[in-house]
């Protein structure tokens, strides 16, 4: 099987989503399949019609494609061409539109498959078009060296610096915990919304915590695997969130996790018992839990060990890619 992989332009930094698509590709080709990786500019999720005919370009050829949904969901009428013509054409939803539901539901319904990272984004995909039988292809993780942890403790929060992540909230709460011992890094770039990052840096600096939260920038290799050394506990709250790779690449660290309820997330978290999921519409609900954690030795200590066992039961990338070959295989969209 040859597959024609094609993967938004206009996300540039080290989303969940190009992760996944990545690691999707790499790990398909290690079963023998061949992949060919297309990035498609323009301004998705719905583009030019310029943008839309070259989209519609590399769908041609009557391969099998997989189109991230960024791109797919708003183009349904180059999707239902492709596919009337005898192109296979799978969309890999990450997340639902927040916009252009008309546009989303009409490629989806177009399209030869769907393939959903977590069953969140599954329901979510159901409750918005009615859409049935999606193939959930979890993500995979990579095994990691347990964290050592930090004295102070160390509180990771790994994105990109955007509204949905809610930095801003997470430094709110840390501005009321002044007088316990900790330090934090907000990990992530800051060039996709740079109005939203330089409000989190004023943030910090309205409340006096430049010593005491660091704003790295997008890590990658072993800058960001020092970060994850020193950790003790990450933090994922965004407002939405399909799965949260963050969530399983902490427990491959062996650091607990908070995370935002009503979101993929929780999913991510599952039942480990390595971290909690908050209720964020409770006022000062983040701080005081991360208060709880940080005056509570024993607490830390039974998030930590229960993060630790956690990664024994980590799915591997090879299971995501298996999932979605014998999707493509069968051309059957049930799980």
């Amino acid at each position: 099987m040859h597959i024609r992989f094609l993967v938004p332009g206009n996300v540039r930094h080290g989303s969940g989503g190009n992760k996944y698509n990545a690691k999707l590709a790499e790990h398909l080709m290690a079963l023998g399949v061949g992949v060919e990786t297309v990035i498609v500019d323009g301004d998705w999720p719905v583009g030019s019609a310029a943008d839309r005919r070259r989209f519609a370009e590399v769908l041609d050829g009557g391969a099998t494609v997989i189109a991230d949904g960024l791109v797919a969901s708003g183009a349904p009428e180059e999707v239902a061409g492709a596919v009337s013509a005898g192109t296979k054409v799978w969309v890999l939803s990450h997340m639902a539109l927040a916009d252009h539901a008309d546009l989303e539901a009409r490629a989806l319904a177009a399209a030869s498959g769907v393939v959903c990272p977590s069953a969140h984004a599954v329901a979510e995909l159901e409750n918005r078009h009615g859409l049935k039988n999606v193939v959930i292809a979890h993500p995979g993780v990579e095994a990691a060296e347990i964290a050592k942890g930090s004295e102070p403790p160390h509180i990771i929060a790994l994105a990109a610096l955007l509204p949905n992540k809610s930095q801003s909230e997470l430094v709110e709460a840390l501005a009321t915990l002044k007088d316990l011992p900790w330090a934090a890094a907000l990990i992530g770039t800051e060039h996709a919304d740079p109005a939203y990052a330089t409000k989190v840096r004023a943030a910090v600096e309205r409340h006096g915590l430049q010593n005491r939260i660091i704003i790295t920038g997008e890590l990658t290799g072993e800058l960001l695997e020092d970060q994850w050394r020193k950790a003790d506990l990450s933090i994922l709250i965004s407002k939405s969130e399909a799965f949260g790779l963050v969530v399983t690449e902490s427990l491959a660290h062996g650091v607990p996790v908070l995370v935002r309820q009503g979101t993929g997330a929780v999913e991510a978290l599952g039942s480990t018992g390595a971290g909690t999921a908050l209720d964020l519409t409770q006022p000062n609900n983040l701080a005081s839990t991360i208060r709880r954690w940080l005056s509570d030795h024993e607490l830390q200590q039974t998030w930590r060990t229960a993060a630790i066992q956690a990664r024994a039961n980590l799915p591997g990338w090879d299971g995501t890619a298996a999932t979605v070959l014998k999707a493509l295989g069968s051309g059957e969209g049930a799980e």
